[in-house]
């Protein structure tokens, strides 16, 4: 409630700054600048009050895990899902979010064949929810030395870090538990140990694996974090799916049912297929710049749950 008070006293007193150079303005004074900044400023707290109206969701205000794996294509695509973890790191530090980077597997010659990280922060989750699905890019590969147009895939899933007060049921049985010699970034322990740990729950085929931290044992309770969360966002996933088939959001994740485009050759644009929304500006996009993105998605998703 204190946190909606204070909410409401920045707006109030953001208005009253307009008001008062709206005033000075009228009176001839040269205010134009300092008048356009408040009005900007404004827009924006605005804009972030509506987006988080829209978050009212069960786990909306959770911190998000993301994983990327690239598609079929080798180098190319792997490089693509480097692109990927680039721009949502770069979104994170738009937002001063917390980024951590859990996993990471390098790519044979560039880029990425896996790579788990969590965002945190205040709905990390809600709003990195709407970019689960498959990311096409197309453009002149930099791997081809003909300089032919490549087309690549990279799936993304989220889910919500989850409270461990939130019961979710694994049995013991039901895990297969490996460990590898951890790969790639992660400090002078990296390659000296099997210290890194994969959990693959078999019943669902979820597998969840952590190789950042120093210790095995470290590891693996990351490793069951992020398995607790992943079932559990499957678990969600049936029950809206069983409430609402007809969702559009809902599509499986394979790489014929893409969800965003992302074009830099012949032309360069960059457009969501389920909302339709697309920007010509494809360098601040891959720069982080995906909120444009993110609210067109959350706004589809409302309209969606509105009823008839």
């Amino acid at each position: 409630m204190s946190e909606k008070i204070e909410e409401d006293d920045r707006l109030a007193e953001r208005l009253a700054d307009v008001e008062a150079y709206f005033e000075l303005a009228r009176e001839g004074e040269p205010v134009e600048g300092e008048l356009g900044t408040e009005l900007e400023a404004l827009r924006q707290e605005l804009e972030r009050i509506e987006t988080e109206t829209i978050l009212a969701g069960e786990n909306d205000h959770l911190n998000a895990i993301v994983a990327i794996h690239p598609g079929a294509g080798g180098t190319e695509s792997q490089d693509w899902a480097e692109m990927l973890l680039r721009m949502y790191k770069r979104w994170a530090e738009r937002h001063g979010f917390g980024f951590t980077l859990n996993d990471y597997q390098s790519g044979e010659e560039a880029g990425l064949k896996s790579a788990t990280f969590t965002v945190s922060g205040d709905y990390a989750y809600g709003l990195l929810s709407g970019e689960t699905g498959v990311h096409r890019l197309v453009r002149i590969s930099p791997f081809d030395q003909a300089a032919r147009r490549h087309t690549s895939f990279a799936s993304v899933f989220v889910s919500p870090e989850i409270d461990e007060t939130i019961n979710i049921e694994i049995k013991p049985d039901e895990l297969k538990i490996e460990t590898y010699r951890s790969t790639g970034r992660g400090g002078q322990h990296v390659n000296t140990t099997d210290s890194a740990v994969r959990i693959t729950h078999i019943p669902t085929g979820t597998v969840a694996q952590c190789q950042n931290e120093r210790s095995q044992h470290r590891n693996k309770d990351v490793a069951m974090k992020f398995l607790r969360s992943r079932l559990y966002e499957l678990e969600l996933r049936k029950r809206r799916e069983a409430a609402d088939k007809v969702e559009a959001a809902k599509a499986d994740i394979d790489f014929g049912s893409q969800i965003r485009s992302y074009v830099l050759h012949p032309y360069r644009l960059i457009k969501d297929h389920r909302t339709k929304f697309e920007v010509g500006d494809t360098d601040r996009v891959l720069d982080g710049d995906i909120d444009p993105f993110l609210k067109a998605y959350l706004l589809s998703r409302r309209a969606v749950s509105k009823p008839a």
